[in-house]
């Protein structure tokens, strides 16, 4: 199938964005391992086929742990099922359905190749996606008509808010306001204590004993290799286990969510964040019934005289029903070719320090700490990602591309759908504006405010020019200068970009930062 141009509109003639069906009764239905949960089922007993592709691991360089996760799910999702499942184990996808000889249908799966393939296989009939609060055709009809830069968001999250009834008054938003982000930036405080307890964790069984071993045997015979520590295993793998979380996320973080969602701490990457990403995009449980028991838990607090804050639980619902939807239908409306944006011409690799997480290489300390949690744990929430990871790649000019296909590989929850938009059009301004109006580059004045990172780091955030020069700080300058012509039309960077007239050691930072480069700061 040819390759869509950016110019090409959703809907003209590429069959993977066809109205496709809801349900197929009485057939099959084959589960991708990211379609866990029982809302992938027409029917509690409806069969089912699971299939574990091993070549998923040789093509591309995972985290060990994302690894872990996504067969320990796939595994558990085999052994809740027992008779009721077929559980091939097999090289690739298509082998696995050369042995099946029976109609099957497939929920629409989450990335173009994906759905290239499936469309292609016969006795396969393809269903509309499931997994997201809001339809894929239902966004293509609200998206019809407006141009790339005003497919925004907020928008489209209060057409969804109205459509599901979720925080609402009627027909206004609840406490009469739709977006409370602005009570939700405050740096992190000053004792480095969030007033929330730590999260529930799951237990490891044998399976996931199981999954180790496996892992630990085709790393030993080189046929795969990974990146990033071993367990334990942090995030759910199940649907029984997703409801422990979400239900202790509810009960006792919530309330501590919003003020601090946008902060970081060393000693405590979780906050009061909820940790359901990874459990989501395995599709352990519906995102509808989440932000409805999120909606329901508020309302409750309220009839008892002690409500959750607004602006916490506006602020979860915006980042699962606003923010994750939206993501999800941009990979869509934007097309195949919207991956290769680079506005910016930037061509760098990915360093190898970065690429094998080595943050005892790095002297800077918000970027040592993000780095070594990623090792640890594949995951940090979701600003270290944009102001400290893709904020350093922005700046140091890596392709946007290959640093994406990075969050990809690293992230437990990081997907393809997830890390296109996110990663090339707002993390890396690729898109030239569609996103983001402007580029999320930021100098160290604004991690020192949101951390605790700058206390004792060997660089000054204040500081441009000298060996305690902070390399956020002298890369921002660095950056605004290398795409001073690139961002001259962008009315949001005029005030920056005359910020650099009036610097008198430009020439010195710049050279300062080209011959730092991309080595590890």
């Amino acid at each position: 199938m040819a390759a869509r141009t950016d110019s090409t509109m959703p809907g003209d003639g590429d069959p993977a964005l066809g109205e496709f069906p809801v349900q197929a009764p009485g057939t099959r239905r084959w589960l991708f391992a990211d379609q866990l949960g029982p809302h992938f089922l027409d029917a509690p007993d409806q069969p089912v086929l699971l299939v574990e592709s091993r070549g998923v691991f040789r093509r591309r360089r995972f985290h060990r742990q994302k690894a872990h996760l996504l067969l320990s799910a796939l595994r558990h999702r085999a052994a809740e099922l027992g008779d009721q499942a077929v559980f091939l184990q097999t090289d690739s996808y298509a082998e696995a359905l050369d042995q099946v000889h029976e109609p099957l249908s497939v929920c629409a799966p989450t990335t173009w190749p994906a759905r290239d393939f499936v469309l292609r296989r016969p006795g396969v009939t393809v269903l509309e996606a499931r997994g997201f609060v809001t339809r894929q055709s239902d966004f293509r009809r609200w998206a019809g008509g407006r141009g790339r830069q005003r497919l925004l968001m907020d928008d489209y999250y209060r057409v969804a808010r109205r459509v599901h009834d979720v925080l609402m008054d009627g027909d206004q938003p609840a406490g009469g306001t739709w977006n409370l982000d602005h009570d939700n930036r405050q740096p992190p405080p000053a004792d480095g204590r969030v007033d929330a307890p730590a999260p529930w964790w799951p237990v490891e069984d044998e399976i996931d004993q199981q999954v180790r071993a496996e892992l630990d045997a085709w790393e030993a015979a080189g046929d795969v290799s990974f990146v990033g520590d071993d367990g334990p295993r942090l995030f759910p793998v199940t649907h029984a286990e997703t409801t422990e979380r979400l239900e202790d996320f509810l009960t006792h973080r919530l309330r501590a969510f919003g003020p601090y969602e946008d902060a970081m701490l060393t000693g405590d990457p979780w906050l009061a964040h909820s940790m359901l990403s990874a459990s989501l995009n395995l599709g352990l449980v519906d995102p509808a019934d989440v932000v409805h028991r999120a909606d329901a838990a508020w309302r409750e607090s309220v009839a008892a005289g002690d409500p959750l804050p607004l602006n916490s639980v506006e602020g979860f619902v915006r980042q699962v029903m606003g923010w994750r939807d939206w993501i999800w239908h941009l990979y869509w409306q934007l097309g195949r070719e919207y991956r290769h944006g680079n506005a910016l011409d930037a061509h760098e690799e990915v360093p190898g320090w970065m690429g094998e997480l080595e943050a005892e290489a790095v002297g800077a300390n918000c970027l040592s700490s993000v780095l070594s949690d990623v090792r640890e744990r594949g995951w940090v929430h979701h600003i270290p990602r944009l102001m400290v990871l893709g904020n350093y790649a922005l700046q140091r000019g890596i392709e946007p591309l290959a640093i994406t296909d990075w969050f990809h590989r690293v992230f437990v929850d990081g997907y393809d759908w997830v890390m296109v938009a996110n990663v090339v059009g707002m993390s890396q301004h690729a898109d030239g504006g569609v996103l983001a109006t402007k580029p999320y580059a930021a100098g160290g004045a604004y991690i020192d405010r949101m951390s605790d990172y700058c206390g004792g780091c060997r660089y000054d955030p204040k500081k441009r020019v000298g060996e305690d020069a902070c390399p956020f700080t002298a890369g921002y300058w660095a950056f605004l200068e290398r795409n001073r012509e690139r961002l001259a039309g962008n009315s949001r960077m005029r005030q920056p970009l005359t910020g650099l007239t009036r610097l008198k050691d430009l020439e010195v930072v710049v050279d300062q930062e080209r011959r730092r480069g991309t080595d590890a700061p």
